[in-house]
């Protein structure tokens, strides 16, 4: 059970690290909407920027995503 409960520790500062890279994410958001008939990779570099925002985030939080 501790990894359950490491877990939930980890979704808790979730919602942080997202905050944090609000940013980025919009920018994300924003192409994904854009977009009239979405592909894969359309949005490949933004969606880059967003979870490389997330991961130099989460180490400064010393957590994982």
């Amino acid at each position: 059970m501790e990894s359950v409960k490491r877990s939930k520790e980890r979704m808790k500062k979730f919602p942080i690290l997202v905050a944090q890279c609000h940013k980025q994410g919009s920018a994300y958001a924003a192409c994904v909407i854009s977009k009239r008939n979405l592909k894969k990779d359309d949005c490949i570099k933004e969606f880059e920027s967003f979870r490389n925002c997330l991961a130099k985030a989460a180490v400064q939080h010393n957590t994982k995503i």
